[in-house]
């Protein structure tokens, strides 16, 4: 049993291997780092549910990693232990968001019981697989993603209206299918609803139902998506695209939580959880009188953000192992997956089309082989694009100092003091620096 993943940070190796032992004994997965340096690499690398560290540490102290993390994650929570407690420290510690602070010596009952409310605020329930069975279809070891995911859980446990964004083929139906799975609702329906995939004159009824005989061809009565829909989510994807006619009616019902169905002259009461999707800019739709603003302010109280798949591309190699399983076991295969130089190929395309492509692209490439493992050369004609090329570490540093000192030029008009007082680095520095990239500093004088 997985209780959850903690990150336990220490420099002194006796406490983190005896705090080690008992955490996982009491069910939890525990990673350790003896820094704050080492503990923020290894929570890029883990994306762990709770983080445990020490004060006092020689280099990065536990404030310091704690504020890093919440860069990181804002939904991670921090639990910080010293031996020098004080009450200001408490304080400031609380002030700025630290979960807990807890001096030593600490009582091991209370220390599980700190940790456990810790991962119950953060959305983390107990259990092994049904607490992680409501995220299974999501396939990811993305630190964005999980931070996503990580606040996905916690507004599922609300009623709040969520709306997801992201490019098409980034899984926003996934998503918001997992947030109905981790609710309250989750025995009741989950009902999508492509909102752009509906003729305009159908879709009112679609949402709303009708009477029978109240247009031809409605020869029997229809009740709708959100009566459908009644008790759990209705799910409007593309919302972007529905006529604006159809937007002060849907107002309406999120207001008075009724539905009136075309030609009826009846109101039946709903009770619906609305999770919608774009990948359009509903902000410049409302600036251009295509999406009510007042509307979207109902819709968009808690916003997702999915990443597009350029932006996960750790990701890459599990979704196509997922993918290739999933047809292994359709067509009685036994492809194994890509031959090194196809899983390049794999890892440097631009994806436009996201994951949905990604598995067009595999499904293709696994329909074609008449090896267990796909050559590249299959690849080629299905992607159909110039590959991505990933920068080496010293190119693309190069190119943040040469955007960096740009900019501080510009922000100080060609002032190398005052440039070198903001980067926190000597004047002398600075100047060999500007001199390795052939920046002449006072070309940027007013």
């Amino acid at each position: 049993m997985n209780n959850g993943t903690i990150l336990l940070v220490d420099d002194h190796t006796d406490l983190l291997s005896l705090w080690k032992l008992r955490l996982e004994g009491a069910g939890y997965t525990v990673i350790t780092a003896e820094s704050g340096e080492e503990a923020l690499a290894a929570f890029s690398a883990a994306s762990p549910n709770l983080v445990i560290t020490d004060l006092r540490m020689d280099g990065m102290d536990g404030m310091a990693l704690h504020d890093a993390v919440r860069k990181l994650s804002g939904s991670v929570p921090v639990i910080i232990i010293t031996a020098h407690g004080s009450i200001p420290e408490a304080v400031e510690a609380t002030r700025r968001g630290v979960f807990s602070f807890l001096t030593k010596p600490i009582d091991g009952q209370l220390f599980l019981e700190e940790i456990e409310k810790a991962l119950a605020a953060a959305g983390h329930i107990a259990g092994g697989e049904d607490g992680e069975g409501w995220r299974q279809e999501i396939i990811t070891k993305s630190s964005a993603m999980e931070e996503l995911l990580s606040k996905a859980k916690l507004v599922a446990q609300s009623l709040t209206s969520v709306m997801i964004r992201g490019e098409s083929g980034t899984g926003k139906e996934l998503l918001a299918r997992a947030i109905h799975r981790a609710s309250p609702r989750a025995k009741k329906k989950f009902v999508p609803v492509n909102c752009g995939g509906i003729p305009e004159p159908l879709l009112e009824s679609e949402l709303f139902g009708h009477a029978k005989g109240s247009f031809t061809g409605a020869d029997r009565s229809y009740q709708g998506l959100f009566r459908s829909a009644d008790g759990g989510t209705l799910f409007l994807d593309e919302i972007g695209d529905m006529p604006m006619a159809l937007q002060v009616k849907i107002l309406r019902v999120l207001q008075d939580k009724q539905v009136r169905p075309v030609g009826d002259s009846r109101s039946f009461s709903v009770d619906v959880r609305i999770i919608s999707a774009t990948h359009q800019d509903l902000e410049e739709g409302i600036q251009q009188k295509r999406f009510r603003e007042d509307l979207y302010y109902r819709l968009n109280v808690v916003s997702l953000a999915l990443p597009p798949l350029r932006e996960r591309r750790e990701d890459i190699p599990l979704l196509v192992d997922h993918c290739i399983k999933r047809l292994n076991k359709q067509n009685s295969r036994s492809v194994t997956g890509f031959a090194p130089d196809g899983m390049n190929l794999l890892l440097e395309a631009s994806w436009p089309g996201n994951v949905r492509q990604l598995f067009n692209v595999v499904e293709q490439a696994v329909a074609l082989t008449t090896t267990d493992l796909i050559p590249a050369s299959l690849l080629s004609r299905s992607l159909r694009q110039e590959p991505v090329t990933i920068q080496t570490f010293d190119e693309a540093r190069r190119e943040f100092e040469l955007h960096y000192l740009v900019r501080l030029l510009q922000m100080t008009s060609g002032n190398v003091a005052h440039a070198a007082r903001i980067a926190g680095r000597n004047r002398t520095d600075l100047y060999k620096i500007l001199n390795r990239h052939h920046i002449v500093p006072s070309l940027f004088k007013s």
